[in-house]
């Protein structure tokens, strides 16, 4: 019996079943595809396959430093950001976790591994799933460690700076971790004004987790990274899994990837464009949409949509499995145009054959 899966992207099973690559829209990938010189990269990287990496990623970190303007030594690169949620929660083990409800199931998962009760904070669906100033009050001296996504997964709702500096802050007063997950940061029209980046330097307490894997549509190559000023707690989550955690070929991709700023602002730009047009469509059809500020929407909807678009060749990720949320509740991707003009026609034919 087949294993179900907790997150979207499932293009392999769907394979297995159809024959066929779907169109994945349950997984928030750059529509754009890999860039030219990331591929290149990982090409000319193959001649050194013989050899193990660096386990140390030392040129990558390298370029991230450079890339990120912070210390060479704040950064630790891994397999992925859920590598280092992981990681993270392995060296930290703490005792009691604050997150928000819904968000990224990986958090909640890596703190159930090391015994770890999680406080959920429930975002309501009448604010527009929003993080509010109450998220403060939950913030004790038995809090260990906080999670939080910016912008949030699955609802693509930012948290304004103001507050989470303040979420921060009180962090700093109850001796807690704070994790800031930016990994969909990239796509938002001004990344700068949502990062936590500025801080850093200010709070050792402070733990940013980045990825390559959304907005360079390098999913299958498996590389992240985090930043924190705490060189003793990356230590200690180098220290937290295998030696080797990043391979060859993802190292080379994500130092050329630093170079592609113009396929970034490309990126940014198709998203920017195809969002609101997106939105709009669901919403003329009737389907309640919350206003996300990424490459993902996440939208209700009264008839039941998984099955009849995976018979139509297209995947859309179910959202009923995430706390908080209910069935009835998916999650879409961006994509370029003719992908998005090809889901709202079979959201139309289902929508319309659905409808007494």
């Amino acid at each position: 019996m087949e294993q179900k899966l907790t997150h979207g992207g499932d293009w392999a099973g769907y394979e297995a079943e159809y024959g066929a690559r779907p169109l994945d829209f349950s997984a928030n990938i750059s529509p754009l595809g890999l860039p030219e010189g990331v591929q290149s990269a990982v090409v000319e990287s193959l001649a050194d396959a013989p050899s193990y990496p660096d386990p140390l990623c030392r040129s990558l970190r390298g370029a991230i430093a450079r890339a990120e303007q912070v210390d060479l030594d704040w950064c630790l690169c891994g397999c992925g950001a859920a590598d280092l949620i992981y990681r993270v929660v392995l060296a930290k083990r703490p005792r009691r976790a604050l997150a928000t409800a819904p968000t990224f199931a990986e958090y909640e998962r890596a703190l159930n591994l090391v015994g770890c009760k999680t406080d959920r904070y429930l975002l309501k669906e009448e604010t527009g799933f929003d993080l509010d100033g109450g998220f403060l009050n939950h913030i004790t001296p038995n809090t260990d460690i906080v999670f939080l996504c910016q912008p949030n997964n699955p609802t693509g709702r930012t948290i304004p700076h103001t507050l989470l500096a303040a979420v921060l802050g009180r962090c700093h007063q109850a001796g807690a971790l704070l994790v800031v997950d930016e990994c969909f940061c990239g796509f938002l029209d001004d990344p700068g004004a949502f990062t936590m980046k500025k801080l850093l330097g200010k709070y050792e307490n402070l733990l940013i987790l980045k990825a390559f894997t959304k907005l360079y549509a390098m999913a299958g190559l498996r590389l992240g990274y985090c930043l924190c000023r705490d060189t003793a707690l990356l230590d200690a989550m180098r220290n937290a899994g295998q030696p080797w955690p990043v391979s060859g070929p993802a190292q080379a991709a994500g130092i050329a990837a630093l170079e592609e700023t113009q396929y970034v602002q490309a990126v940014r730009t198709l998203i920017s464009a195809q969002r609101p047009r997106l939105a709009g469509a669901l919403t003329r059809l009737g389907l309640r949409v919350i206003p996300g500020e990424a490459n993902y929407l996440l939208f209700f909807s009264s008839i039941p949509l998984l099955g009849p678009l995976r018979g139509r060749g297209i995947l859309l990720r179910d959202c009923g499995n995430y706390a908080g949320l209910c069935d009835g509740w998916y999650r879409v991707a961006v994509r370029g145009r003719e992908d998005n003009d090809r889901l709202i026609a079979a959201l139309e034919d289902i929508v319309k054959e659905g409808t007494p």
